[in-house]
């Protein structure tokens, strides 16, 4: 808790106890006031509702960037819509244009740069991995909500969104992760990104 928080508090408290029971609400108002206490907690719930409304907005717009890129098929190695996406080169570019993150090259990478979550957390934006080459986290995808995701799946086919809830992907689920700013570079402090 901030020292200005606990300021707040002592505030609180000490005029709660201090004040007659026939004090009104008023002079505690003016006395937060004065104190600055008011336009410091107005400024908090800003910064809050702020941080929340970027969280929201960025899961969502992972989420519509990675559905624009459906049916573009998979290639071993791939990292483009031009040549084509693997798992994580798919989940590595969406990364990149939409939130100017650049995450490791391959799923095993990706899931240990990133934070562990329950799958009872998952949130839109989150990755999900997957045991698909009997190693583990050698598949991921993007978590878009309702038990799907959205994912390059294999040679011949196209990036798709799938239910995590079928018996093939629960058998084969590796664990949640959630990208933070600490899992990736950000687009400019490195010099060359392919």
């Amino acid at each position: 808790m901030s020292k200005w928080l606990c300021s707040i508090l002592i505030v609180f408290a000490t005029a709660a106890h201090a004040a007659p029971p026939e004090a009104n609400t008023d002079e505690i108002d003016r006395l937060l006031a004065d104190k600055g206490f008011l336009s410091q907690l107005e400024q908090v719930r800003h910064s809050v509702s702020d941080k929340a409304h970027t969280v929201a907005g960025r899961a969502s717009d992972l989420v519509v960037n990675a559905m624009g890129f459906l049916g573009v098929p998979y290639k071993r190695g791939g990292n483009s819509a031009e040549t084509g996406f693997d798992c994580s080169g798919f989940v590595r570019a969406i990364y990149q244009q939409t939130v100017g993150m650049v995450l490791p090259r391959r799923a095993d990478q990706q899931a240990a740069s990133t934070q562990v979550i329950d799958k009872k957390e998952l949130q839109p934006g989150d990755l999900v991995f997957f045991n698909t080459m009997r190693r583990t986290f050698s598949h991921v995808g993007i978590y878009v909500g309702d038990g799907k995701f959205i994912h390059s799946p294999r040679s011949g086919s196209e990036v798709r969104v799938e239910d995590m809830r079928q018996s093939y992907w629960q058998r084969r689920f590796d664990g949640a992760r959630r990208v933070t700013p600490a899992a990736g570079t950000q687009v400019g402090q490195v010099d060359d990104i392919k």
